[in-house]
């Protein structure tokens, strides 16, 4: 057989390829600039309501100015991994400030969230092993696992009574890692991890938090550990810097020799080149202005919960949400790509998500807010959604 064959009769292509010649295709839309919360496509202004951007930190001058200063003193790249040749003071400087930030002993930066969690996941986890993961987390937290030789098992979602009932049927000896979200990056709601941290701690399994959309926004920015006051009672955070610390990469923070046993076994940090200085830089700055200048998370929980209250006073079905990350659920896959369609010709930028990424029935728009975001865009957004909504019987009208 031909490998290329099930490329020709690939269902997700073929829907693809049909939703292209309808005008629906809301994917790999390119971008001609993008000023944080206002976005160019084909030379139109379009207000975005789709970023991770949390903080608007991507825009703040300070990030881009140490982003520019890295580039003249450092270069562009550092041609090597961090195993080898390409680990600067700089990164240990990020790694020390980053452990501090989340109530850790050390961490470990990596090249992209993504193989953060696939190089942590992969190095703990080893055959007899069980990952016991939330059936929501994100697809490198399943990924990481598959790269592993331990057993995945998953509970429903935010669902403690199955998580424990999970927990109960291994095998006692076992090692045990359960893996969650703290915010859930479609459905914008928290982990509970007041309940979930217990539990651990009575079946014997160590607790692994992805705090990539909690961090900035969550705890005082400090992600969800901090939310709860529980710092103590994680062992391991992931964050990533492509949403509130406006750059890319990511980072493992945990006990010193648990870090440094990941810094000697994951794959994907020893085999990738290192986080240029120039990216290094953007979240340095990030972290101390989250550290220093606590307005901006204020400002986010003030534009998300005001979203919030207008879309639930309009009727839009705003799901489990508590953050400003808002779905708006539409139920179907083809009226989704409908909304979004309209939407973004009025407009407005948002992200249809749809099965198999969210179950059947559930497809939605994702929404997300900034601190940047002024009122009169807000307004403006809202203005669009309500006239999208009555027009496609989402809402009354």
């Amino acid at each position: 057989m031909d490998i290329f064959e099930k490329i020709y009769c690939d269902e997700r292509l073929a829907r693809a390829r049909d939703a292209k010649e309808r005008g629906l295709y809301p994917y790999f839309v390119p971008l001609d600039g993008t000023e944080g919360t206002e976005v160019m496509v084909e030379g139109r202004s379009v207000l975005m309501i789709g970023s991770n951007n949390y903080l608007g930190l991507t825009t703040h001058p300070r990030v881009r100015e140490a982003a520019k200063q890295a580039v003249d003193e450092y270069g562009t790249s550092c041609t090597g991994s961090r195993y080898l040749n390409g680990t600067l003071k700089l990164h240990q400087q990020l790694e020390a400030r980053l452990a501090a930030f989340v109530g850790k002993e050390a961490a470990l930066v990596f090249s992209t969230g993504m193989q953060a969690n696939l190089g942590a996941i992969s190095a703990l986890v080893g055959p007899g092993d069980y990952v016991v993961m939330d059936k929501d987390n994100h697809a490198s937290i399943v990924d990481g696992v598959r790269l592993s030789q331990g057993t995945m098992k998953r509970f429903r979602h935010n669902d403690v009574r199955h998580l424990e009932r999970v927990l109960d049927g291994l095998p006692e000896n076992a090692g045990k890692l359960v893996v969650v979200d703290g915010v859930f990056s479609m459905g914008g709601d928290i982990a509970p991890l007041d309940q979930i941290a217990p539990i651990c701690k009575r079946y014997g399994a160590r607790l692994y938090v992805d705090d990539a959309h909690s961090l900035g926004v969550l705890g005082g920015a400090r992600g969800t550990a901090a939310h709860f006051g529980m710092q103590d009672d994680v062992d391991l955070v992931m964050g990533t810097f492509s949403k509130s610390f406006a750059s890319i990469g990511g980072f493992i923070a945990g006990d010193a020799d648990v870090l440094s046993y990941i810094q000697h076994h994951a794959r994907s940090l020893i085999f990738s080149a290192s986080l240029p200085a120039p990216n290094v830089m953007a979240v340095m700055v990030a972290l101390e202005i989250m550290e220093t200048e606590p307005e901006h998370v204020q400002r986010l929980w003030e534009n998300g919960n005001y979203m919030l209250n207008c879309l639930n006073e309009m009727g839009f079905n705003t799901g489990p949400t508590q953050t400003p990350i808002i779905p708006i659920i539409i139920g179907q896959d083809g009226p989704t790509f409908l909304t979004w369609k309209l939407l973004f010709e009025r407009g407005l930028y948002t992200n249809p998500v749809v099965t198999p990424a969210v179950p059947p029935g559930q497809s939605m728009l994702r929404t997300s807010y900034m601190a940047t975001h002024t009122r009169a865009q807000l307004d403006h957004a809202l203005s669009i959604l309500a006239t999208t909504g009555r027009q496609l019987g989402l809402i009354p009208g």
